[in-house]
């Protein structure tokens, strides 16, 4: 599920080894439709079917069409899962919780990231639970990742825009300037990404 331009997926069969059985039957989707195209061009040549979903729409698939559906930090409707899954089908997804890199957003004294009160590891394991999935493992982290000069922090926020909501570097430039001088004499500014990982089984 929102595969993007089909980079993980790709790389995920990349790392299989070179004698192993492939699934018969592989599926990606994607909802923005600028990268539709370029997943499809990376990942048919794998024997991966890429088709355009939309969101707030059934998943371009059939009932029990699956035993295996992935998503890597997408939206998803467990009734919809529910439906396309096979019983004892399993849905594993890696998902961005809401207090991923909330340091960025005090050290520029911005406003809160733009991520849904829904984005909790508990959240998503009861809507789970509420549509018939058995959780197999549930798990949260907060990863360090280190911002080692001022020129990544613009980049990440500018192509991350819901981080720092209205985020651009003339109405930030007090605070970008101060950061900048924090970094080059402590050293990396250090984030925490919010994670969390579910494994759940369809009944």
């Amino acid at each position: 599920m929102d595969t993007g331009g089909g980079e993980t997926l790709a790389g995920v069969l990349a790392m299989l080894p070179k004698h192993a059985r492939r699934p018969d039957h592989m599926v990606a989707t994607e909802a923005w439709q600028p990268n539709v195209p370029i997943a499809r061009e990376r990942l048919e040549p794998l024997g991966v079917d890429v088709r355009q979903s939309a969101s707030g729409e059934p998943l371009p698939a059939d009932d029990a069409e699956f035993t295996l559906v992935l998503n890597r930090h997408g939206a998803c409707d467990p009734d919809e899962l529910r439906r396309v899954l096979q019983p004892g089908g399993v849905y594993l997804t890696q998902s961005v919780g809401r207090r991923n890199d909330i340091e960025l957003n005090t050290a520029l004294g911005g406003p809160p990231p733009r991520y849904p009160e829904s984005a909790t590891l508990d959240h998503a394991v009861a809507a789970l639970q509420r549509y018939g999935f058995e959780i197999a493992e549930a798990e949260e982290a907060f990863t360090e990742f280190a911002f080692r000069d001022i020129g990544a922090v613009v980049f990440h926020l500018s192509a991350v825009s819901w981080q720092v909501p209205g985020f651009d570097v003339t109405t930030y430039d007090r605070p970008l300037r101060e950061l900048d001088a924090r970094i080059r004499e402590e050293g990396p500014f250090v984030v925490l990404h919010h994670r969390f990982m579910v494994k759940a089984v369809r009944r």
